[in-house]
C-alpha cells in the first residue's frame, strides 16, 4: 500500500496579531488533520472590498488575535481525519468560510473575520476552527469543504465542461449569500423580486441568482452608471434608481406590476437611507423581505403597511449548508453562470506578500462581478 504524501512540517500565512498593527506573513506549523476535519492545499482565497477594514478594526468586527486571517477558498485536500468516507485526497472543494457549531447550528462564525454573537460561535473560532485560509494550508470542518465537479467545471465545452478557469470559481462564494437570502424567503420561478442595493458585490450577485432562479429582478442603486450594467447583465431587469425621495422611489417600483418581494444587502453607511422603506411600501399584499445587510442601527419600518398587507420581514445570516451545496449544483447544471458568461472577471491575484494591493484593489472595485484573489 503506497503512503500518503506527507505535510510539510511549516507552511507561510498571513497573521494578525493586533488590529493596531498591520498582517504580516509568517512561517507557522502546518495543521494537522484530526477526526471531523480535512486539511486543503489553498490555490485562491476570496477578498472582500472591505477587508482593510476589517482588520484594522474600522468595521469593529470581534475575533480572537493572533489570526491567520482568510475568507472563502478554493483549494485540493491534502489530508483528511480518519472519519471522512466521501472526500478524498486530490479532490477540489470549495471551502466554506460560514462555521456552524455540530452540536448548535445556531451559533455561526465566519472563518478569519468574525467570531459570531454567541458564546458557541466564540468557543469554536478561539478554538480548533481558529485559523483562515490566507495561507498555504489550512485546516477546515469535513462539512465545509463543498466538493466541486472538476471536470465539469473546467474541462471545455467541447469535451463537455463548462470551460471556466479555476479563479472562477471565486464567484462561488459571492452567489452563496444571496441565495441563502432568497431561498429563505422562497422565491419562486415567476415572481418579481426588489434587489437593493444591486451595484456592490453581493448585490450584483443577488441579480445574478433571481434571476437563475427564474425571477424578474428590479434593482436599485445610487450609481446611475453601475446601475445601467447590472440591468444589462441578464434578461428580466429592470433599473431603479434611489434618488432619496421615498414615496416617488416607492412609485417607481410599483409602475412594474406587483412585487412579490424584496431583497435588502445594505451596508452599513446605508442606515439612513429611503431605499428600505420605498421597497417594504412596494410589496404586494404577502409580500417577503429578505433582510441580509450590514446596517448596525435601528432602521424605521413602515408598520402599519407590515401588518395590514401581512408582509413577512426575514432576517438571514449567510446561508444554510444545504443551500450551499444547491447553489452548487446550479452552477455544475450550467443554469447559474460563471465567470465571462456572467461578465465577472478576476481584477486581481495577489501572493501572501501583496496583501496590501490586494486589500486596496479590493476596495477599489467593489462593483458587481469584481473578484479580487490571494494565490498563496
Amino acid at each position: 500500500m503506497a503512503c500518503e504524501p506527507r505535510l510539510p512540517e511549516t507552511h507561510r500565512a498571513l497573521v494578525l496579531t493586533s488590529i493596531a498593527e498591520p498582517p504580516t506573513v509568517q512561517t507557522i506549523a502546518t495543521p494537522q488533520p484530526s477526526p471531523g476535519s480535512a486539511i486543503i492545499k489553498v490555490v485562491v482565497a476570496n477578498v472582500l472590498s472591505y477587508s482593510r477594514d476589517i482588520y484594522n478594526g474600522k468595521r469593529k468586527y470581534a475575533f480572537p488575535t493572533p489570526l491567520v486571517i482568510g475568507c472563502s477558498a478554493v483549494g485540493h485536500i491534502a489530508a483528511l481525519g480518519p472519519d471522512a468516507t466521501s472526500l478524498t485526497r486530490g479532490q477540489l472543494v470549495l471551502v466554506d468560510s460560514t462555521l456552524r457549531c455540530r452540536d448548535d447550528p445556531t451559533s455561526v462564525c465566519l472563518s478569519g473575520i468574525h467570531e459570531g454573537f454567541t458564546d458557541g460561535s466564540r468557543a469554536l473560532m478561539r478554538g480548533e476552527w481558529r485559523h483562515s485560509t490566507y495561507a498555504e494550508y489550512t485546516k477546515v470542518p469535513l462539512e465545509n469543504c463543498i466538493a466541486l465537479d472538476e471536470t465539469r467545471l473546467l474541462s471545455e465545452m467541447q469535451d463537455g465542461g463548462l470551460g471556466y478557469e479555476l479563479a472562477d470559481l471565486m464567484y462561488l462564494s459571492s452567489l452563496m449569500v444571496p441565495y441563502g437570502g432568497l431561498r429563505s424567503i422562497g422565491l419562486q420561478p415567476g415572481e418579481t423580486v426588489i434587489v437593493a442595493p444591486a451595484t456592490g458585490s453581493f448585490g450584483g450577485a443577488a441579480v445574478h441568482v433571481a434571476t437563475a432562479m427564474g425571477a424578474r429582478v428590479i434593482s436599485m442603486g445610487r450609481n446611475a452608471d453601475a446601475l445601467v450594467k447590472v440591468a444589462a447583465s441578464a434578461e428580466r431587469v429592470e433599473a431603479v434608481p434611489i434618488t432619496g425621495d421615498g414615496a416617488a422611489d416607492t412609485k417607481a417600483l410599483q409602475a412594474f406590476g406587483l412585487v412579490d418581494a424584496y431583497f435588502d444587502i445594505s451596508p452599513p453607511a446605508a442606515a439612513g437611507s429611503t431605499h428600505l422603506k420605498s421597497g417594504i411600501l412596494a410589496l404586494r399584499p404577502g409580500g417577503r423581505v429578505s433582510l441580509m445587510g450590514g446596517i448596525v442601527g435601528d432602521v424605521a419600518i413602515p408598520h402599519s403597511a407590515v401588518m395590514h398587507r401581512n408582509l413577512t420581514l426575514q432576517g438571514c445570516w449567510m446561508y444554510t449548508r444545504e443551500d450551499a451545496r444547491a447553489m452548487v449544483k446550479l452552477v455544475e447544471r450550467g443554469v447559474l453562470k460563471l465567470g465571462a458568461a456572467a461578465g465577472v472577471k478576476v481584477v486581481g491575484q495577489f501572493g501572501l506578500g501583496e496583501w496590501g494591493r490586494a486589500f486596496d484593489t479590493a476596495a477599489e472595485n467593489p462593483g458587481m462581478g469584481l473578484l479580487t484573489l490571494i494565490a498563496p
